[in-house]
């Protein structure tokens, strides 16, 4: 099959669908692969490691998307509706829900789409989600450092360092959502000795952080259920707020109120991991990495929906190493027989020659939920 691998064009998205490894890999096993010209060059990887594994090299971005087999990171920006095809396979990360132009775009050139974030291993973990939102985590701690910086200007934050010193109160931070993205931020933040608390939705899993968790470093740790009246006790007194409740495919639920905001120190931080799918407060609304933060309620809100493009080098390898296996499968059987090999890439499945064929999907969007084997596969 035909591989192609667009350059991301999304604000600040460095990250790229493939590395040179991987098309070598995809090579060997008698597929072909078109790159576009600098697409991983923002990653480190030059045209001429691509050209070397074997990869063709494409100036025009409309050759890229003639290929059937669409390998990229982000979902598609505007400037990139007109180039799907009829019949194209777009694997990558979709998040539809939040936009109906994309849906809209994607269902009148009856493409396929698979999301990335909805794709299933056989014990129900989210391979393709997972190293991403374990950077975001990870990252959360960079940027919550960099934003309580007292700074000139309408975006200044609090003055708060967060590193444990004597004499001075721990760092105070609380992290919505027990999954893998919160998981890492609570690891990271305990890494500087703050006082750190989870809420959550799942008792077992909050259980199981905490066995893990407790004793990590010298900061200290709790967690607890999300309910309304913790989340405000909670967020009122914290330094800094994460946002790390994700439903894969489906819209984020609003679970911080402008009330909850407002109860919090003037230029605290609140970080939205989850605005990829509408974000967890009544306040969030999509930034971009070249202008991340703005004030809402006397609070600064980072609500970036591509984190780990902050790291692309890393981001890159960690995803194509999760995504190889999958594109492979899809490379070899096409998608009829790619997803009934794999259920878990058949979760994935979104949309196909003009249906909404996920359920989450069409009730997010009010539209109409057409099964896959329905409709003429």
């Amino acid at each position: 099959m035909n591989i192609g691998i667009p350059r991301e064009i999304k604000n600040g998205e460095a990250r790229v669908g493939a590395t040179p490894e991987m098309v070598r890999s995809l090579k060997n096993e008698g597929h072909s692969v078109l790159v576009e010209t600098d697409a991983g060059s923002a990653s480190g990887f030059a045209d001429a490691g691509y050209r070397e594994a074997g990869a063709g090299i494409a100036n025009r971005p409309e050759d890229i998307y003639a290929c059937p087999l669409i390998v990229k990171v982000k979902e598609l920006q505007p400037e990139e509706f007109s180039r799907i095809q009829p019949g194209t396979i777009l694997f990558g990360y979709q998040q539809m829900a939040r936009d109906p132009r994309l849906l809209d775009a994607v269902l009148a050139q009856r493409s396929t789409c698979i999301a990335y974030e909805n794709v299933l291993d056989v014990d129900g973990s989210r391979p393709l989600l997972a190293p991403m939102s374990t950077i975001a985590g990870l990252m959360s701690v960079q940027i919550a450092l960099w934003a309580l910086q007292r700074r000139e200007g309408p975006l200044s934050g609090s003055g708060v360092l967060l590193p444990h010193l004597d004499g001075v109160p721990q760092g105070r931070v609380l992290i919505v959502g027990e999954g893998i993205a919160g998981s890492a931020a609570a690891r990271a933040f305990l890494a500087l000795e703050c006082a750190v608390t989870v809420l959550g939705q799942r008792p077992s899993q909050l259980k199981t952080l905490e066995e893990r968790l407790v004793g990590c470093g010298k900061g200290t740790f709790h967690t607890g259920l999300a309910t309304p009246k913790d989340l405000a006790a909670r967020s009122s007194e914290a330094d800094v707020v994460v946002g790390a409740v994700s439903v894969p495919g489906r819209l984020a639920p609003k679970l911080i109120t402008r009330e909850m905001l407002r109860a919090m120190r003037p230029g605290s931080v609140f970080i939205d991991i989850g605005i990829d799918m509408g974000g967890i407060a009544e306040t969030s609304r999509q930034t971009k990495l070249s202008d991340p933060m703005y004030m809402e309620e006397g609070v600064l809100h980072y609500c970036v929906p591509n984190i780990p493009a902050l790291v692309p080098r890393t981001a890159t390898q960690a995803l194509t190493t999760a995504t190889l296996p999958y594109v492979r499968l899809l490379a070899e059987r096409g998608l009829e027989h790619a997803v009934q090999a794999s259920p878990g890439l058949r979760e994935g499945l979104l949309v196909h020659e003009g249906h909404i064929v996920h359920p989450g999907l069409a009730e997010d969007t009010s539209r109409a939920f057409v099964p896959y084997l329905n409709n003429g596969a």
